[in-house]
């Protein structure tokens, strides 16, 4: 009996160090600006409220069908971990009128109000990649302070965020990164998916490393993906889309004036037999047609 009864224990603790074989990723939520996902009201520092706007809430539905529908889904039920691929917070940056409050306290509770939940869902495996200087510090810590309050997954340091992760699914090795170059032009979209994922290639095997079999980056609120034959089967490198809308800097950007903004997130996994990513995008609608009209008297 007591023979029987240390194989139990010892099939119970292998079941509990099973690999998790799903990430779901997520990056850009800008917490804190007037055009980003936001809860439906919001208590702000000086004891006001902050109600969300129409495209707002528009924004915070997707987000719910995105955690309650899509990813159990494409999960099938299984445990998974967060990558919260950077900026997630809008900070104070470029003289922008946009934000709800420049109060980072304010922000910093918005995030902490739409993030807490999700720390639940993964049962506390999120992970924390480091965004952009001007929305969230020169070294990050305003993203730090967030994530230490969250309480996420440290690194070798430590801290409860970082710049880069490496991250083992099941043994799909994958590597995220905010980072990555934009351009003015569609026609040219891919073209800093593949140089990244070649560039990994060639430093991979200068220095005899393993390659990333998935290249994750954001940065851009644009999903787009690039797929290239390798010893594994494929090589995959792909930016995630944002919750974001269009802010007044974005009608001065080439391309950015004329796409509509992407709202979504990415799944990569780990499968009986190959790893893969998957996406959820929803289009946003472009303003309404005006049709001037000659009024003709009677």
């Amino acid at each position: 009996m007591p023979k029987a009864n240390g194989k139990k224990e010892v099939k119970e603790k292998k079941e509990k160090r099973k690999p998790i074989k799903n990430a779901i990723v997520i990056s850009d939520l800008h917490c804190g600006c007037q055009m980003a996902l936001c809860p439906p009201k919001v208590k702000l520092d000086t004891g006001g409220k902050y109600e969300a706007s129409h495209y707002q809430m528009k924004i915070w539905e997707c987000w719910q069908s995105f955690w309650n529908e899509w990813v159990p889904r494409v999960t099938r039920d299984e445990p998974y971990c967060v990558v919260l691929n950077g900026d997630a917070l809008d900070g104070r940056h470029h003289n922008a009128v946009t934000q709800i409050s420049q109060n980072l306290a304010d922000q910093h509770n918005i995030a902490m109000e739409i993030l807490g939940p999700i720390t639940e869902k993964c049962n506390g495996k999120l992970y924390f990649i480091r965004g952009t200087e001007a929305h969230v510090g020169p070294a990050a810590e305003n993203e730090e302070r967030l994530a230490r309050e969250l309480k996420t997954v440290t690194d070798e340091n430590g801290n409860y965020s970082r710049f880069e992760l490496y991250l083992d699914l099941g043994g799909c090795l994958a590597h995220f990164n905010h980072h990555i170059g934009t351009t003015g032009s569609m026609h040219y979209e891919s073209t800093a998916l593949m140089k990244e994922y070649t560039e990994f290639c060639a430093d991979s095997a200068r220095w005899a490393r393993k390659l990333p079999d998935i290249v994750i980056r954001s940065h851009r609120h644009r999903k787009a993906e690039i797929k290239v034959p390798s010893h594994r089967g494929e090589g995959i490198c792909f930016t995630t889309a944002g919750w974001q809308l269009r802010t007044p800097f974005v009608y001065r950007i080439p391309g950015g004036r004329i796409t509509t903004p992407m709202i979504g997130g990415s799944l990569v996994r780990q499968g009986d037999e190959e790893f893969y990513a998957r996406h959820q995008v929803w289009e946003t609608k472009r303003p309404k047609t005006s049709r001037p009209r000659i009024e003709v008297a009677q």
